[in-house]
């Protein structure tokens, strides 16, 4: 992946984009539906559907809460809906770029530990 210099023309709508999609995913309580979202139910289960309500009730939030964030996550299109009666089910709409942003958090987990959590002896030593 390449970054843009300062002076390189980029796109501003997806500089926005990039802007409003870091802005959304970087909510823990977002980071945590989506992961939930991302682990099939069992070993030959594709990814789950899931009612707000089993979200919630998951995360520990309210429904009102849960449901705001799921408004985020899908405005990003990073969710898709069906409706059952007067239910609303939830599953992942972009699973790769879902499964990006899970391995960047796994590599910034790995460099915290490996990097800021050092032995106190030798932190302050470079």
């Amino acid at each position: 992946m390449a970054f843009h210099s300062a002076d390189a023309s980029v796109d501003p709508s997806i500089e926005r984009f990039i802007d409003q999609f870091l802005n959304t995913i970087c909510n823990t309580s977002r980071r945590r539906i989506l992961e939930y979202l991302s682990n099939p139910l069992d070993s030959t289960s594709s990814l789950p559907e899931r009612s707000v309500g089993e979200i919630a009730e998951h995360l520990g939030l309210a429904i009102s809460t849960t449901s705001e964030h799921l408004k985020q996550l899908r405005s990003m299109r990073l969710l898709v809906t069906r409706k059952e009666g007067k239910k609303t089910y939830y599953r992942l709409h972009n699973h790769e770029l879902v499964q990006a942003f899970q391995d960047l958090i796994r590599f910034l987990e790995t460099h915290y530990q490996q990097n800021v959590l050092l032995p106190s002896e030798s932190k302050g030593t470079s």
